[in-house]
């Protein structure tokens, strides 16, 4: 009798490990899958480049993490002909589960591919040759996007001077390495608002810019806190210290006291063509791309803030930094 029991357990250990193998090799293997690039070719036109542009600077914020970024200045604005040039990392040390670089957009990296495999990537997070790309792109907001405003980002990046730039390929630690292929799903387009209906369209406008990903706190997982959204919190580690994303939700520490025109000078005040201020040892610097977002266009602006107007309020205050003594970096 004892005999038959332990053999009966081997048997159902064994079988709950060849389970488990079999469901590692599918997530390894099969996915993702999101299906084929789709069969497109977008316009390239001078208006639809200029678009792209903008969407790609001012909006959505490619350019941002697809540069070099100059974090001797204040918000460390773009270094001048690294445009697409890509490289930098979102690292093990900053609390990622693994290394990730932002890949070389230029046509010196995508000129070989197809307008339909760029889309797909933009919109699925699933690369040229099939693998899965970590969130740290927001890929799950840009499905959401109106198609025709990828197409124009598309042509924008076509139209970028090509610059040889070898980065690194990312890598995912265990269970990442498994996590990260399921998590690319099929696009879900949607249609760019009315720039008449504010609040829609500056809801689309913020859900383009993933605004959420870096004004919400995360748990140990990365993913977003409960009723936490747009209340900032989030932290980065940078060379002096600790600093914190800023609540936008209308509470009374967030943006309840700013008025449109409030809100619309402070991104302003970035654009400007005069240098910004060095940034000193232990001294407050920002990952907010504010010389980018200034960019954008006041009607936009506005509209983002008629949407954050509309969103719950959550009283969180934000120390936005801490000198550097021990750095901290979480979602």
């Amino acid at each position: 009798m004892k005999k038959r029991i332990t053999r009966i357990a081997v048997s159902t250990v064994a079988g709950l490990i060849l389970l488990i193998g079999i469901a590692l090799a599918y997530v390894k293997l099969a996915l993702p899958n999101v299906g084929p690039a789709p069969r497109l070719t977008v316009r390239t036109d001078a208006a639809s480049i200029e678009h792209g542009r903008y969407l790609a600077n001012h909006v959505v914020g490619c350019m941002g993490c697809h540069s070099t970024r100059d974090f001797t200045r204040l918000a460390g604005p773009l270094m001048a002909a690294t445009e697409g040039k890509g490289g930098e990392g979102f690292l093990r040390e900053a609390g990622f589960p693994g290394n990730y670089y932002a890949p070389n957009l230029t046509p010196a990296h995508l000129g070989t591919w197809t307008d339909g495999e760029i889309y797909r990537t933009i919109t699925t997070g699933v690369s040229l040759d099939g693998h899965a790309l970590f969130p740290v792109m927001p890929y799950q907001f840009y499905a959401k996007m109106d198609p025709e405003d990828i197409y124009d980002i598309i042509a924008y990046v076509r139209s970028l001077k090509p610059i040889e730039n070898a980065v690194p390929a990312s890598e995912s630690d265990f269970p990442m390495s498994f996590i990260i292929n399921t998590i690319p799903a099929k696009a879900t387009p949607g249609k760019r608002p009315d720039t008449t209906d504010r609040v829609a369209y500056g809801k689309y406008l913020v859900s383009s810019a993933a605004c959420i990903e870096c004004h919400t706190r995360g748990n140990d997982r990365g993913e977003l806190l409960a009723d936490m959204d747009f209340a900032g919190g989030r932290k980065w580690a940078m060379p002096g210290g600790t600093v914190q994303s800023a609540n936008i939700t209308p509470a009374k520490s967030g943006i309840r006291n700013w008025t449109r025109a409030d809100f619309i000078a402070r991104f302003k005040s970035y654009d400007t063509e005069t240098p910004l201020p060095t940034v000193g040892v232990g001294e407050m610097n920002t990952v907010m791309p504010w010389t980018m977002y200034a960019g954008a266009t006041e009607q936009d602006l506005g509209a983002i803030y008629d949407y954050l107007r509309t969103v719950t309020p959550v009283e969180n205050p934000i120390k936005s930094f801490a000198p550097k003594t021990k750095l901290v970096a979480d979602r």
